[in-house]
């Protein structure tokens, strides 16, 4: 049985080339049982695939833009969270 971090460097790798029958074998039985991996597993396809899309809206020059109105409710949130709370009042003594 392969560890944890023999898995998912052979996730990785799986990425870039196609891996042999018995390391696809031993990376779906261990992402059977262990819900870390599947979690890694599933993250480095998600980061595949949204880089892939950014590099295709980038060359087909149709990358999404924030309207005017998004950008300054944004900036108003951004705004609010870095103010400081007000003090609680405080108690009779």
């Amino acid at each position: 049985m392969l560890n944890c971090r023999q898995i998912t460097r052979l996730v990785s790798q799986s990425m870039d080339a196609r891996l042999r029958w018995h390391q696809r074998l031993a990376v779906r039985l261990h992402l059977l049982y262990c819900v870390w991996c599947r979690r890694y597993a599933a993250q480095i396809r998600f980061l595949r695939k949204a880089t892939r899309e950014l590099a295709a809206a980038e060359v087909d020059g149709s990358t999404p833009k924030l309207s005017p109105e998004a950008k300054a409710e944004m900036r108003k949130r951004l705004q609010a969270a870095l103010e400081p709370p007000l003090a609680p009042p405080s108690l009779p003594q």
